[in-house]
């Protein structure tokens, strides 16, 4: 019985440390240390958020791990071809697909479940079903500005059309929907390199530890 609760411990899925990831629009993956969008060759994936064009809207996300420094959002309206920022200070505000610059991290305790954040911003007047919102959490703790080890990507794929509601769509469910922890496209590497690590694993598991422990428990009342 005790090697079956140790298999199914190991089976269910840990918590990923996210540091920062989009909620609003719903994040794409929540892997965040490769750019452009926090997962090695991550594409766009199903779960699309339909948006008005030149609307003002809340984005929200939510920061897990706490570091100094701050947010950066971006805008593309084809794809992902999003900049890395070329230092810690500089605004790049209004410059290469950039929205809004030097959001402030919030310092102090984290509450329990994480920090909430909003900001508004305008979407570009325009129409397009191939859209992409980033976020970019910018750590300032390293001294030396490294982007390997001091940026995480949170992106998520929304379109613009002119018969969106105002309050927008989601194609592909609520919050959490489609979201794919090894981004969509992606492999899931579970890890976060240069900075703080994070493990992960599949929720796949769960059916397996459940199943492993009612076998435990059917050999134990048969003897």
């Amino acid at each position: 019985m005790r090697s079956a609760f140790i298999v199914a411990a190991l089976l269910v899925p840990s918590v990923a440390a996210a540091h920062a990831v989009l909620t609003y629009p719903p994040t794409r993956s929540t892997e965040l240390k490769t750019a452009p969008c926090g997962a090695a060759g991550s594409v766009r994936g199903t779960n699309v958020t339909t948006l008005l064009p030149g609307a003002t809207i809340t984005v929200q996300f939510k920061e897990t791990i706490d570091h100094p420094g701050h947010y950066r959002i971006s805008f593309d309206e084809d794809g992902q071809d999003f900049t890395i920022p070329p230092d810690l200070t500089t605004n790049t505000e209004g410059m290469l697909n950039v929205v809004k610059d030097l959001i402030p991290d919030i310092q102090g305790t984290l509450p329990a479940g994480g920090r909430m954040y909003t900001q508004d911003i305008t979407l570009p007047n325009v129409e397009c079903t191939n859209c992409t919102l980033q976020l970019i959490q910018m750590m300032s703790e390293g001294g030396v500005y490294s982007p390997n080890d001091d940026l995480y990507f949170s992106c998520s794929d929304i379109t613009l059309a002119a018969n969106a509601p105002d309050a927008g769509t989601q194609v592909g469910g609520g919050e959490d929907a489609g979201v794919d922890p090894g981004g969509s496209g992606g492999p899931n590497s579970g890890t976060e390199s240069g900075g703080c690590s994070a493990g992960g694993s599949g929720a796949a598991g769960l059916p397996a530890a459940l199943a492993l422990l009612g076998f435990a428990g059917f050999r134990r009342r048969r003897r």
